[in-house]
């Protein structure tokens, strides 16, 4: 069996560890891992390719007879593979924190939510008692649903928006927003988008000389691959989806350290379990036979949240997380802790 790894960025070990998690994933639900070769395609999508390059790798991996891919992750184009996924008629779970990439085909495992991350933090600005923020965000589709969804949360419990500024997902000069907003005086700052131009963000804010809290969304999760990045960033507190009291990720731990220290090994590893119960629930292994498959997915314990997240899916669900899977950690002194709550 043939089984599709999309990617949508350049992957530094060429994807190597992604499958390497995947693959024990699978094994965990008994999978004969000789059983299934990987067919990997790299198509590079926004912010510095396009959407449409990622259904094009779609397609090449449908043309090359996978029976389902894991893939694409952005979310501007997981709406762009999951077009490609209902015409080609592959199943695919993809790992975005976009809900509207759902579909017929199209299954989705939960990195972050453009959706629950909002709310989340603004439950973390009441926790700190900061009731009046700034906010900037990239000019995408993760950038601009992240502000719409927060407007809504702020406005419901009371946090005043003094301003907003929005900018490119890949600028590197932002010093110009920053001051803007920083003569708003707000109380904290929320960034929301892709991550690429979060590191500009945080070195305008330190050229600024700006005391401020800053509050951000899961894309601070770059972390765990641009090391460099992460002092730029001290006492920023962002969403993940790695919590420390988890016991799959400590079973994990013991079979692979290095997947089980970041959100996304804890992801493929998740998504690899999925993959191999729907294998062992299919009545066949065709396209048809794995989407149903991974619609009797059900209960399974997730490495990725809080202890107690679930995973699976239905026949109208293609959510995979269920429960508390959203977790605020803090960068600070190149570590990611844990914010107690």
């Amino acid at each position: 069996m043939r089984i599709g790894l999309l990617f949508d960025f350049p992957q530094g070990d060429g994807g190597e560890s992604f499958k390497s998690a995947v693959g024990l994933g699978l094994t965990r639900e008994g999978v004969d891992r000789s059983s299934i070769e990987f067919v990997s395609e790299t198509a590079i999508g926004h912010p510095t390719g396009t959407p449409e390059t990622v259904a094009q790798g779609f397609q090449a991996l449908a043309s090359a007879g996978v029976s389902l891919i894991i893939g694409p992750s952005i979310s501007d184009n997981c709406l762009a593979a999951r077009d490609a996924a209902d015409h080609e008629h592959v199943p695919a779970i993809n790992y975005s924190g976009g809900e509207r990439s759902r579909s017929s085909w199209m299954f989705h495992y939960q990195i972050g939510s453009l959706e629950e991350e909002p709310p989340l933090l603004v439950d973390r600005l009441v926790e700190r008692d900061l009731r009046t923020v700034a906010i900037i965000h990239d000019v995408s589709v993760v950038g601009s649903r992240y502000r719409e969804v927060f407007g809504w949360a702020a406005s419901r419990a009371g946090i005043d928006v003094l301003a907003t500024a929005s900018i490119d997902p890949v600028a590197v000069d932002v010093g110009a927003a920053v001051a803007i907003l920083r003569a708003a005086s707000p109380g904290a700052l929320i960034y929301l988008g892709l991550g690429a131009s979060s590191l500009a963000v945080a070195t305008a804010v330190i050229d600024a000389g700006w005391s401020v809290p800053v509050l951000a969304n899961s894309a601070l999760m770059f972390g765990y691959l641009m090391r460099d990045w992460r002092d730029a960033w001290r006492g920023w507190e962002y969403v993940d989806t790695i919590a420390d009291d988890n016991l799959e990720r400590a079973a994990l731990r013991q079979l692979d350290a290095r997947a089980a220290a970041g959100s996304m090994g804890c992801a493929a590893y998740d998504m690899g379990r999925l993959v191999g119960a729907a294998l062992g629930r299919a009545d066949d292994h065709t396209r048809s036979g794995l989407r149903e498959g991974l619609e009797r997915v059900k209960l399974l314990a997730a490495a990725s949240g809080h202890a107690g997240t679930l995973m699976g899916f239905g026949v109208w669900d293609r959510a995979a997380l269920k429960g508390p899977f959203l977790v605020i950690r803090e960068w600070r002194d190149g570590r990611t802790i844990q914010v107690p709550r």
